[in-house]
């Protein structure tokens, strides 16, 4: 199981109440907060946000499909709690909240699904055979390829920290806000995953 604390998407006690929305969020905000727009307010969300957290959400559990699911669930929750949202967090940082217990949900319970043999000769080498094979040098797309395969197979929590942190560009500051993490921890994570990332995309 990870070992991050699910964090209640309405709880904003962690996030210091400097940071106001931008304009564009606080119209959303209005909208999904009146009965007669919320259609319109959540139209809106969706257009604004749906896209950069499929991609997150993707990184995390991996296939399309999966994705879609778990990004349904997301926008559904977020609709049903944006009446206790009060303004205190950025709304990205709330619905990446969202996104990431929901991608956390759907990994723990696929892990609950499946059992692996360690005793399975094919459990084998795949990533190993493609991480040392003997070629002089890597184009872009081999590295790139090696990069996102290295990825694939880290550990849960160091996936994690590395997606949000390597592609979604965030600070520890809002990872922390959104895990529950510490900081130190988070960095921690991060360092031992581009170390494993470096090792295997070097390797020949």
């Amino acid at each position: 199981m990870l070992q991050y604390g699910k964090m209640e998407a309405t709880n904003s006690n962690m996030t210091p109440p400097n940071q106001p929305l931008s304009p564009a969020e606080a119209t959303m905000v209005r909208l999904l907060q009146a009965e007669n727009t919320q259609d319109e307010g959540f139209r809106q969300l969706m257009k604004a946000y749906q896209q950069r957290l499929y991609w997150h959400v993707k990184r995390m559990v991996g296939e399309h499909e999966d994705a879609n699911d778990v990004l349904q669930n997301t926008f559904i929750r977020a609709y049903r709690g944006i009446g206790s949202f009060n303004g205190e967090a950025k709304l990205y940082t709330w619905l990446y909240r969202i996104a990431t217990n929901e991608a956390i949900t759907f990994l723990n319970k696929r892990k609950n699904r499946v059992t692996l043999s360690m005793d399975d000769e094919e459990d084998g080498n795949t990533w190993d055979a493609l991480l040392t094979a003997e070629t002089p040098s890597f184009t872009p797309e081999e590295i790139i390829e090696r990069l996102e395969r290295a990825v694939a197979v880290l550990p849960d929590k160091q996936r994690i920290v590395f997606n949000m942190r390597y592609y979604d560009d965030l600070s520890y500051k809002d990872i922390s806000e959104i895990l529950g993490t510490s900081e130190g921890a988070l960095k921690a994570s991060f360092h031992h995953a581009v170390k494993k990332i470096e090792a295997a995309v070097t390797q020949k």
